[in-house]
C-alpha cells in the first residue's frame, strides 16, 4: 500500500499585522447610524496593506476571546491597562501601538523593521 503525502501545511504563517480591537458594534465598527471617520481611515488602511499581500487580522474579544487569549503581551498589557489598552496593535509579532490605532506608515515603518 502506498503511503498518502501530507497536503496538509504543518505550520500556518502568523499574520504580519494584527489589531485588537476594543468593544465595537460590529467587527468592523462600521455600523449604526453614525459612522466613526477613525474607524473609516482604519478599515482603509487594512484594505491598503491587504492589496499589498499583507497578513491582517482583526480581533474583537467577544467574537475572537482566543486570539486574545493566546497572545501573552496583549492579556499583560490588558491585565495593567484594562479596556484602555485597546486598541492593541502587533506587527509580526511585536506590539507597537497600545491604546490608539497607528498611521499607515507607522505600520510600514515596523514592517520595514524600524522602531517608530
Amino acid at each position: 500500500m502506498t503511503p498518502v503525502p501530507n497536503t496538509l501545511s504543518t505550520s500556518i504563517a502568523p499574520p504580519d499585522v494584527e489589531l485588537f480591537d476594543p468593544p465595537m458594534c460590529c467587527p468592523t465598527g462600521l455600523c449604526g447610524p453614525a459612522l466613526d471617520q477613525l474607524l473609516l481611515d482604519v478599515n482603509e488602511m487594512i484594505m491598503s496593506l491587504q492589496r499589498e499581500n499583507l497578513h491582517v487580522e482583526r480581533y474583537q474579544m467577544s467574537s475572537n476571546s482566543g486570539a486574545f487569549l493566546g497572545n501573552a503581551e496583549v492579556m499583560k498589557l490588558l491585565g495593567e491597562k484594562q479596556m484602555e489598552a485597546l486598541p492593541i496593535i502587533v506587527v509580526r509579532g511585536k506590539v507597537i501601538k497600545v491604546g490608539a490605532y497607528p498611521t499607515l506608515d507607522e505600520i510600514k515603518a515596523n514592517l520595514n523593521g524600524a522602531n517608530v
